[in-house]
């Protein structure tokens, strides 16, 4: 695992600095907030734990509402990209690959299908649900770019084909942490629910 730059240390908790997230490699110092761009979501604070709807222990789970800030003039283009900072190895895990988002202040709603999307981790382009083993606690970096130029990408490109054509056009990003834990309750829920089938 590569190193976090110093300047992304400060703007993440402890235990979601992976050298590997996509911001390391394609963000910047002069870009993270720039112009105050800012991403949320009113399905939960910064830092806050993840509602089980948005996680695979829940049956009818979808992604998690978002909402950016008008990001600074001359973006073409918005990117999210969702990662597990907890998993070991070079890379997070990759739970969504967003783009083809307006250059300007918008949203995606709870469970939107978003205009393109490309491959999770598992290889399918949509939401990737985070599947925790029992009282493991894993971080999720939201991260949103703005980009300088559209990109020419076809729906179901990989991270690595997503980062490549990034990489020296992001103008502004914004950073949203979300935490979850799956608890031993969650297990027996599931378990009930798959009894009564």
């Amino acid at each position: 695992m590569t190193d976090l730059p110093q300047w992304l240390q400060s703007a993440l908790p402890p235990a979601a600095r992976h050298g590997g997230l996509a911001i390391a490699r394609v963000g910047n110092e002069r870009s993270l907030g720039r112009g105050g761009f800012e991403l949320t979501s009113p399905a939960f604070r910064p830092g806050a734990e993840l509602d089980p709807c948005f996680t695979a222990d829940e049956e009818d789970a979808v992604a998690p509402p978002l909402e950016w800030t008008a990001p600074p003039p001359g973006a073409q283009e918005l990117v999210v990209i969702v990662e597990d900072a907890t998993t070991g190895g070079s890379e997070p895990r990759c739970h969504w690959l967003v783009w083809g988002l307006a250059g300007q202040r918008g949203k995606l709603l709870e469970g939107e299908v978003p205009p393109r999307t490309g491959k999770n981790s598992l290889g399918n382009s949509e939401w990737l649900l985070p599947d925790l083993p029992d009282g493991e606690t894993h971080y999720f970096v939201f991260q949103l770019f703005a980009l300088e130029l559209p990109l020419t990408l076809m729906p179901g490109a990989s991270r690595e084909d997503l980062l490549a054509t990034m990489e020296g056009q992001v103008v502004a990003s914004a950073l949203l942490v979300a935490q979850y834990t799956r608890s031993q309750d969650d297990e027996e829920d599931r378990e009930d629910d798959d009894a009564e089938l």
